[in-house]
């Protein structure tokens, strides 16, 4: 016997009492718009507008519950039935009318009809819905509509929804329900979205990314006529470039692009890197990464693949520019000679590598690393008798013969504050891409951005390199060692100095922990003068060029970001801020959670917040 509606609300709600309140706010009406439109279940019109608050006819419905369901994709734009005397085969909505009738969705009139362009009524639309969800109308008793309204409620797919039953529905109504169906549980217990072949994330919500991902075509590569291999219009496409809200006419030659019909948008990437054809794998045959410049990247598209086997234009030897999409593989090849731009960054190594020539003839060259402000590493052969060395400044630069040359830059220096969103230095603006890198005299550097800058003060010796676009932008940013965050820091755990002058000794043995790891250094000619507490590490840690005391300050509280001194100071907290909690002299690893409350906190920082200071380790002990 089948259930009715009384035991199975009664469950529901009993169920319901052991489980967590629902949440009182649905999500932003952004967000819904963004998943339905990637699942193809409600799109704008031909400029993007969702027209929320027009009402909704019983055929524009049926068409949305149809895409909504796991027959979408298959159902066509044509039918040469006609389902109801008032939806002739030649209506647009016949197949979708078509289609819902036959899987059980919808019900026409009494009198034969279907009334397509009649609004449809909350009370209605749910029917339908809950109908996707493997309900039936058997499974319900009393008089219609309470039974379906009732598991409406008790489903949570009422939220954001406030019209009662028999109010016309808005296209408003209609995406809030449809998104509270993608995570609410079918008859049998599944979550919806699952019979459309996706899945929620670890924390029970529906993973944008997946839908947005899963909803991209491409890649295309802006190039020649690349809008006719897009299938929608994109003069009136949403634009992103890099990650940011963008426009069409931003859009630069060799771009890769992604896009969403549905979602009739845009993606565009400029990710590209010029060096020598090093090798390929598994083999040129068939080949699914390929090494340039010393880095290997997986091959994205299948002309990218033929363009790098033996079959294509490239050999191993050859320089070539990979345009990379947005995953960082190889989305196309482009002839390097065509392709503008260079590689500005600083030497992390110099030393000798193995190369294959266009004949397929193995050689040596000496070869140059180094860490790009794009924040990647590449490697490039460089003449024999040149004099590059770690920590030189460099730019790759294309010869008028399309082979990646290295060559020194010349130093140069800006100064100024700033500002506090991280936008500009002194007066200058920084462009929006703007790429900025930190360094040493080693030639370890990593890439930081804007925000890590906010409200410090660089004077010229903070700035090793600053390269201004035609407009006045900043859009290369090298500094020199600037932030602090090329360090390691950590606690010094043991010392153990020894100096006998009359037997000439003068020795120390250190242990220090970074990160939980401990490492025992051992000096034979010399001393750190140092005592045990947190310090910061230069160099490798095995082995370092520089240990150095931090500067404390007591403090009343500390999260992630920030840091309140006892005189309720602000001070930033660094990424990864290292946390120990001391006790009878030892130091043990801890974590900001665990110290949060019962503790003094002390706060060990390297320098001042306007030169870029951080607090870098916090040591905690039981109050």
């Amino acid at each position: 016997m089948k259930k009715r509606l009384v035991s199975l609300l009664l469950t529901g709600v009993l169920l319901g009492s052991l489980l967590p309140a629902a949440l009182a706010a649905p999500a932003p009406v952004e967000d819904m718009a963004q998943v339905l439109s990637a699942l193809d279940i409600m799109t704008g019109n031909e400029n993007g507008d969702l027209m929320l608050t027009r009402t909704v006819s019983r055929a524009e419905f049926t068409k949305l519950l149809i895409a909504a369901s796991p027959m979408g994709e298959n159902v066509g734009a044509a039918t040469t039935v006609s389902p109801y005397p008032d939806v002739p085969y030649s209506h647009w909505a016949a197949p979708y009318v078509e289609a819902a009738v036959a899987a059980g969705y919808v019900n026409g009139y009494l009198d034969g009809t279907f009334h397509p362009d009649e609004h449809i009524t909350l009370a209605m639309g749910v029917t339908m819905a809950v109908r996707l969800l493997g309900y039936s109308d058997s499974d319900f008793s009393g008089a219609w509509p309470a039974g379906q309204m009732a598991l409406y409620h008790n489903l949570d797919l009422d939220e954001g929804i406030s019209i009662g039953q028999d109010n016309p529905m808005t296209r408003q109504d209609a995406m809030y329900l449809f998104y509270n169906l993608l995570t609410a549980r079918t008859k049998t217990g599944q979550v919806y979205l699952s019979t459309l072949g996706y899945s929620l994330t670890p924390a029970g919500e529906i993973d944008r990314v997946a839908l947005i991902n899963a909803a991209m075509d491409g890649p295309v590569v802006m190039a020649g006529d690349w809008q006719s291999k897009v299938n929608f219009d994109v003069s009136t496409a949403a634009v992103y470039r890099g990650g940011k809200a963008s426009s069409l006419s931003a859009l630069q030659t060799n771009d890769v692009i992604y896009y969403s019909k549905s979602m009739r948008t845009l993606w565009a990437y400029s990710n590209k890197v010029t060096g020598l054809y090093q090798a390929v794998s598994p083999n040129a045959s068939s080949p699914s990464a390929v090494t340039v410049a010393g880095k290997t990247y997986a091959i994205e598209t299948a002309s990218a693949a033929y363009a790098l086997s033996n079959l294509g234009q490239y050999k191993t030897g050859d320089t070539v520019t990979l345009l990379l999409g947005r995953d960082g593989g190889v989305a196309a090849v482009a002839e390097s000679n065509r392709v503008s731009g260079n590689l500005v960054g600083v030497v992390s190594a110099v030393a000798d590598a193995g190369y294959t020539d266009s004949n397929g003839n193995d050689y040596t060259s000496k070869t140059v690393t180094l860490t790009a402000t794009d924040g990647n590493t590449y490697s490039y052969p460089v003449p024999a008798n040149s004099s590059f060395k770690a920590g030189s400044l460099v730019q790759v630069v294309l010869t008028s013969g399309g082979e990646a040359q290295v060559s020194r830059l010349s130093q140069s220096s800006a100064s100024g504050k700033v500002s506090s969103d991280g936008a500009k230095l002194g007066s200058t603006p920084l462009a929006g891409d703007v790429e900025i890198l930190d360094m040493n005299d080693d030639g370890v550097a990593a890439r930081i951005w804007p925000s890590r800058l906010a409200g410090m003060t660089l004077d010229n010796s903070d700035v090793k390199y600053v390269r201004r676009t035609s407009a006045g932008e900043i859009d290369i940013l090298i500094l020199n060692d600037a932030t602090g965050d090329l360090y390691s820091y950590g606690v010094l755990t043991s010392v153990t100095e020894t100096d006998v002058p009359q037997a000439g000794v003068l020795m120390g043995v250190y242990q220090y922990d970074v990160a939980g790891v401990s490492y025992t250094y051992q000096m034979s000619n010399g001393v750190l003068n140092q005592k045990v507490g947190p310090v910061k590490i230069q160099g490798n840690l095995y082995s370092p060029d520089k240990v150095a005391k931090l500067d404390s300050v007591k403090l009343s509280s500390v999260d992630a970001l920030t840091a309140v001194t006892q005189n309720n100071a602000s001070f930033p907290v660094a990424d990864g801020v290292a946390v120990y909690e001391l006790s009878d002299g030892d130091y043990r690893l801890s974590s900001l959670e665990r110290v949060r409350t019962g503790y003094d906190l002390t706060g060990y920082y390297d320098k001042s917040v306007s030169d870029g200071g951080r607090i870098r380790v916090v040591v905690a002990k039981a109050n």
